[in-house]
C-alpha cells in the first residue's frame, strides 16, 4: 500500500511537470512553424494541458482499467470547473470578453449533454468510441478554421503574450516536447499502477480513483496555468484552457479508452458522476457569459463552485465505498 502510495505521488509529480515542459516544447515549435497565436493557444495549448488525463486513460484502458480512464475524464471535467475555476474566481474574479470562448462554450454544452447517449445503456463501445473521436476530428477541424480567421480576438492577443513569456529557440522546443512526452508516458504507467493497487487495497472500483485523485492530479496543469493567467490579467485563458481542456476530456480521452478497451459502467455514472458534470457546465455557461450583463465569474460564483465539489466528492465517497 505505501509503496502504490509512493507511485501515485512521485508519477503525479513527474507527470504535471512533464505535462508543462511538452505544451511548451510542442506551443513553441508550432510557433516556429509559423502557426497563429490563437490557432497554437486553442489547439495546442487548451488541449496539451489535457495530454496527462489523454495519456493517463489510454493506458488504463490498455491495461484492462476502463473504469480508471473513464473517471480520470469525467472526474477531471468536475475538477476543472468546480475545484480550479472555483478556487481561481475566488482569489480574483474572472472577466471573459473573447467572442470565441462565447461560441465554444455551447458547443461544450451540447458534447456534455451528448455523451450521454453512449453511456445510457451501461456499455461504450468500440463504434461509439470512434464516432466520438470523429466529432472530436470534426470540432478540431471547425476549431483550426475559426483559429485562423479569429487573430482580431481578445484571446489571441493573450495567446501571442504567454508565447512570447515563453519562447524557446526551435532545438530547446523540440527537445522539451520529446523530453516531456517520454515522461509523460513513463510517470502515467507508474501512476495508473498506484492507483489500481490503492483501489484493490481499499476495495473501491477504480472508478472513484479516477474520479477524485487521479483526476485531481491530472488536473494540476489546468489549476496552475488559471492561477497564472488571472494574475498576469489574461482571464479568457484562464477560462478558454477548462473549456478547451474539457472538450478534449468529454471526446478525445472517453473516445480513445472506448476505442482501446469497450468500457462496461457502474450504474452510478449516469445518476451521479454525469449529472454533476453536466450541471458544472451548466452553471459556468450560466455565471461566465451572461445576457446583457457583464460576463464573469466572481467570489459568489468561486463558493458556489467550490460548495458543490465538496458536496459531490462526500456524496462520491460514500457511494464508491459502498461498492
Amino acid at each position: 500500500m505505501l509503496l502504490a502510495i509512493g507511485a501515485v505521488v512521485v508519477g503525479l509529480i513527474i507527470l504535471v511537470w512533464s505535462a508543462d515542459k511538452f505544451v511548451d516544447g510542442a506551443a513553441a515549435t508550432a510557433g516556429h512553424l509559423g502557426m497563429p497565436p490563437l490557432l497554437i493557444g486553442m489547439v495546442i495549448i487548451g488541449f496539451g494541458t489535457s495530454a496527462p488525463e489523454l495519456v493517463v486513460s489510454a493506458l488504463a484502458s490498455s491495461q484492462g482499467n476502463p473504469g480508471l480512464a473513464l473517471g480520470n475524464a469525467f472526474g477531471s471535467n468536475i475538477t476543472n470547473i468546480a475545484l480550479i475555476l472555483g478556487i481561481t474566481a475566488v482569489l480574483a474574479p474572472i472577466a471573459v470578453s473573447s467572442q470565441v470562448l462565447k461560441r465554444e462554450m455551447p458547443i461544450l454544452l451540447l458534447f456534455t449533454l451528448g455523451v450521454l447517449i453512449p453511456i445510457w445503456d451501461g456499455n461504450i463501445t468500440a463504434l461509439e468510441s470512434w464516432m466520438m473521436l470523429a466529432f472530436f476530428a470534426s470540432y478540431l477541424g471547425w476549431s483550426i478554421y475559426q483559429g485562423m480567421r479569429g487573430k482580431d480576438d481578445t484571446l489571441s492577443g493573450e495567446f501571442e503574450a504567454e508565447l512570447k513569456e515563453h519562447a524557446l529557440p526551435l532545438n530547446k522546443a523540440i527537445f522539451w516536447l520529446v523530453l516531456g512526452l517520454v515522461l509523460l508516458i513513463i510517470s502515467s504507467r507508474l501512476l495508473v499502477w498506484g492507483a489500481v493497487d490503492i483501489a484493490t487495497t481499499l476495495g473501491v472500483s477504480d472508478l472513484v480513483i479516477g474520479l477524485t485523485v487521479v483526476a485531481i492530479g491530472t488536473s494540476l496543469p489546468e489549476l496552475a496555468s488559471a492561477i497564472a493567467a488571472v494574475r498576469k490579467n489574461e482571464h479568457d485563458l484562464a477560462i478558454g484552457n477548462v473549456i478547451g481542456s474539457n472538450l478534449f476530456n468529454t471526446l478525445a480521452v472517453v473516445g480513445l479508452a472506448g476505442a482501446i478497451h469497450p468500457i462496461s459502467l457502474e450504474p452510478l455514472v449516469v445518476s451521479r458522476d454525469w449529472v454533476a458534470m453536466f450541471i458544472l457546465t451548466f452553471l459556468l455557461a450560466a455565471f461566465a457569459f451572461r445576457v446583457g450583463r457583464p460576463n464573469r465569474l466572481n467570489r459568489v460564483h468561486g463558493v458556489i463552485f467550490i460548495l458543490c465539489y465538496v458536496s459531490y466528492t462526500i456524496y462520491l465517497l460514500k457511494t464508491g465505498f459502498a461498492v
